[in-house]
């Protein structure tokens, strides 16, 4: 598949990472597996992170869990969704 992963670094870490066939780890990270500051992929975690299945301080997806999370399933002190969980909650569940 397509991987791209840039040659500036910081801490060892690259600043983009693209693998749209599997994990990406990177400052910046697209793919399937996404881990990173900002992350982007079908799992995202990090702790700007949008994705189908997404985990961080802000999360955007299908299924989303984070401090403000929004998505068809979301879970955190600030939740928006269809079924919504958490302190503050905007949806038809919750």
């Amino acid at each position: 598949m397509t991987e791209y992963r840039s040659t500036q670094q910081w801490r060892g870490i690259p600043l983009v990472a693209v693998n749209l066939g599997g994990r990406a780890v990177g400052v910046i990270a697209v793919g399937r597996l996404a881990a990173g500051v900002v992350a982007v992929g079908l799992v995202a975690v990090g702790p700007v992170a949008v994705g189908l299945i997404s985990v961080g301080v802000t999360a955007l997806g299908l299924v989303a869990l984070g401090v403000v999370a929004v998505g068809v399933v979301a879970a955190g002190i600030t939740a928006a969704g269809v079924i919504a969980a958490g302190l503050h909650t905007a949806g038809i569940i919750g």
